[in-house]
């Protein structure tokens, strides 16, 4: 018949959820399984993602509260000191030695990140704890954003993936059980059916 020959079979959408006499229990339930899936991936990851952006972002405003700038001055030239143990960072500075006065009226020196031009005696901005130590700059701006936006998007992705897995092997474990029922069944049937075609 022209038209018919090589006809693909035409999917139906959503077949789960509608009745028809080939649905079985299971089906219905691995239906379920599906949404549940979806919905607890989508709710539970945005949450998880947003308790871990809270989490950064307080813990941000933490480090700010627990540092503060100080006036320091380069000990040496920052360009002198390449050759030796200073490591360049991305954004081309160095680390090089400084004096500060700590809180205590103490002076101290060490080492901190100035530009790589830096000559002696230049005085730099540098970080210290609440005990006077050096300490590194908080994140500010587009950088503290970004690492609070990476943070909730990392977990909220993990969190949704591991969701997803789950539903995944539930219905496995469900395909697995059909399986197995429809074995069941057809070792109850097919002796009938045998002798139906041998007969």
């Amino acid at each position: 018949m022209a038209g018919t020959h090589g006809a693909r079979p035409r999917r139906v959408r959503l077949w789960r959820w509608r009745s028809n006499p080939l649905r079985r229990r299971s089906d219905v339930i691995e239906a379920w399984v599906l949404l549940a899936t979806v919905v607890l991936a989508l709710l539970v990851g945005a949450f998880a993602g947003v308790t871990a952006a809270g989490v950064v972002d307080g813990s941000i405003e933490d480090r700010r509260e627990g540092v503060r700038p100080v006036p320091a001055v380069l000990v040496e030239d920052a360009a002198h000191a390449l050759p030796a143990s200073v490591t360049e960072d991305s954004d081309g500075g160095v680390w090089a030695k400084v004096r500060w006065t700590a809180p205590d009226g103490a002076v101290r020196t060490g080492r901190a990140e100035v530009g790589a031009g830096t000559k002696a005696g230049t005085e730099v901005t540098v970080w210290n704890d609440r005990a006077g130590r050096l300490a590194s700059a908080p994140p500010e701006g587009a950088e503290a954003r970004f690492q609070v936006v990476m943070a909730g998007t990392t977990v909220a992705v993990a969190t949704g993936g591991l969701v997803v897995l789950g539903g995944w092997l539930l219905r496995s474990r469900l395909q697995w059980r059909r399986l197995a029922e429809w074995e069941a069944e057809w070792q109850r049937v097919e002796p009938s059916w045998r002798k139906r075609m041998t007969g």
